[in-house]
């Protein structure tokens, strides 16, 4: 469902897919050829969500913002896990946010960098760029190298492919 809020109506960019279960609402704006799959919400309601291209948020995710205080950025070719929670936060370009891994306020996660599946990091944290985080609460691991950067390239372009095909599905 895309629907408006207060007067604001989700913009999606070009060959963008969302699902029909998928909840967009209020002050949302996806980039081109990104994605938002079965169940997830974009709660543009009390404060901005910003997704860039390429960029795919997938099954029962939730990004909202903190009201007066924090938007909701996600730059290009990010993939947001199933079941993430990414709240109040900058998520920089070419980032895994892993399955169930949880984002929250003031964070600026680096670009090129992974939070593992089920990682919690905790409000006002800055995640440097091209390296791993995981663990309750989330905690530097290692530095990424060129093969992570590969793999979350990757599944990235997973997404583009899966787009192009459910897009395909429903003759567009």
């Amino acid at each position: 469902m895309i629907r408006s809020y207060q007067g604001r109506m989700p913009q999606l960019g070009a060959n963008c897919y969302v699902d029909d279960s998928a909840q967009l609402v209020g002050d949302v704006v996806l980039g081109d050829r990104s994605s938002v799959w079965m169940n997830a919400v974009l709660r543009g309601d009390v404060n901005a969500i910003r997704v860039g291209s390429c960029t795919n948020v997938q099954d029962c995710a939730v990004l909202h913002g903190q009201r007066n205080l924090y938007p909701v950025i996600v730059g290009d070719w990010v993939t947001i896990g199933h079941n993430a929670t990414v709240h109040g936060c900058v998520v920089e370009d070419h980032v895994l946010i892993g399955i169930g891994a949880r984002v929250l306020n003031n964070c600026r996660i680096g670009e090129g960098s992974i939070i593992a599946a089920g990682a919690l990091v905790p409000e006002h944290t800055v995640v440097p760029p091209r390296t791993l985080w995981a663990g309750v609460p989330a905690k530097l691991r290692r530095e990424l190298g060129d093969k992570d950067m590969a793999l979350i390239r990757e599944y990235a372009q997973n997404y583009l492919d899966y787009t192009e095909m459910y897009l395909a599905e429903k003759g567009l």
